[in-house]
């Protein structure tokens, strides 16, 4: 039977809820999947999307990355209208990390190393550990909180917004509301007109950091965005300049270190809710656990669903031939499932057996610079979960579990539990 293309849309609102299904079928039935749709070869098993990531020869990251051509592919009455917008109000963000190859990648990566390397995250712990506790705390007594809202969101993001040096609260939550925009942005999802709504409070908050860019590179300071500015990259000869600071606000340090991990930790708590199972096991022994849980959460639910890759010649995976200039979507979400790398793939196993062997942080020259990071707030997060909290469960008539409408990223809307807290 030819394949159903309707149940593998991944365009689709309804099949983003739970794209897994979908996903099983294109490993089945069609692992390099040219979409009718939207031009894309989209790859989903496992061993395929490792050797994409790691074949840099072949697969490109540069395409402004492949990410304007993929969104063009789709809205391509979209994109000169917003890049027009940030010409006349703004700055037109530059390819970010995460948009560049070799050796352009790697001499902007060492900057990033260094600020975000073990030596930084181990002086975090600390205040990783304090503020979950406290968040946690500020709401034990009631008995019942929006998971998302209460502290899935301000976690990640109060930590990241420590490091860059952001001392207000309104600040931080201004700089949130532009990121949540640019999330939606990348989104593909948009009409034209909600999309140069949110391009409109990326631009905002571009003069929000704009005069603290010229402000530090006068008076550098000790926090790590005060470095971001200031550092030279030896090989450009120069620092990064403002489109690239711009881009990199929004896209590595803000949505890449605050939203993929507040989707991570809203994840893990309802799959807790829904399994008690591992809920006891974390209970009973999470020394032994807890560690594994965060890499479960991670591998099974996947923040960022895909990235973008373009082929920079023309070639085959499997038997399927792709021409230069194609854009190829590596779903790691659907890797992290794949039967033949993973036994019980659906399924959390505590004992798993090489845990971190997931994609959910990419592979290759560009797996995630942040992912240490995340993995300790994960930890922390869920580790306060265990020792402040007795029992949980969803808040009767309160939730619906919808899933933000996008084509890369999975992530909860809202999350309301009630719960018993421990006897402390």
């Amino acid at each position: 039977m030819p394949l159903n293309e309707e149940s593998v849309d991944l365009t689709n609102v309804d099949i983003q809820q739970c794209p897994f299904p979908a996903y099983k079928t294109l490993r089945n039935e069609a692992p390099v999947y040219k979409d009718p749709k939207t031009g894309f070869f989209i790859i989903t098993k496992y061993e395929d999307i490792r050797n994409v990531l790691t074949d840099t020869k072949n697969f490109s990251n540069t395409l402004g990355a492949a990410g304007q051509q993929a969104e063009a592919n789709l809205n391509s009455d979209h994109v000169e209208k917003g890049i027009q917008l940030f010409r006349e109000k703004g700055w037109v963000p530059a390819a970010t990390l995460a948009g560049r190859d070799n050796p352009n990648h790697k001499q902007m990566r060492s900057v990033f190393d260094e600020l975000f390397g073990p030596k930084k995250i181990k002086e975090l712990e600390p205040e990783i550990e304090q503020l979950a506790y406290n968040l946690i705390t500020n709401f034990l007594s009631d008995g019942y909180c929006d998971w998302v809202e209460q502290f899935s969101i301000p976690f990640p993001l109060m930590i990241i917004g420590r490091q860059m040096g952001i001392k207000s609260e309104e600040d931080l939550w201004k700089i949130k509301r532009a990121s949540s925009a640019f999330f939606q942005r990348i989104s593909m999802m948009l009409s034209e007109e909600e999309e140069l709504e949110a391009i409109e409070k990326e631009i905002e908050a571009q003069h929000y950091f704009q005069p603290i860019f010229e402000e530090l590179r006068m008076h550098p300071d000790e926090t790590l965005l005060s470095q971001l500015v200031n550092t030279e990259i030896k090989e450009w000869g120069r620092t990064l300049n403002d489109n690239e600071l711009h881009a990199e606000m929004m896209a590595d340090t803000f949505v890449g270190g605050s939203d993929t991990t507040q989707s991570a930790l809203a994840a893990g708590m309802k799959m807790l809710i829904e399994q008690p199972k591992v809920w006891m096991q974390l209970k009973e022994d999470p020394d032994k656990y807890l560690k594994v849980f965060v890499e479960e959460v991670v591998r099974l639910e996947c923040p960022v669903q895909s990235l973008m890759r373009q082929a920079s010649n023309d070639v085959s995976i499997g038997s399927v031939k792709i021409p230069k200039g194609s854009v190829i979507n590596v779903r790691y979400a659907s890797a992290n499932r794949d039967e033949d790398i993973y036994e019980n793939p659906d399924e959390i196993d505590l004992e798993r057996k090489k845990p971190g062997s997931h994609l959910g942080y990419g592979s290759g020259i560009h797996h995630c610079l942040g992912a240490p990071l995340a993995r300790r707030e994960l930890y922390w997060g869920f580790k306060a979960v265990v020792d402040l909290i007795e029992t949980m469960r969803f808040a009767d008539g309160k939730n619906d579990f919808q899933y933000h409408p996008h084509y890369l990223l999975r992530s909860l809307k809202t999350l309301h539990i009630e719960f018993v807290p421990a006897n402390t």
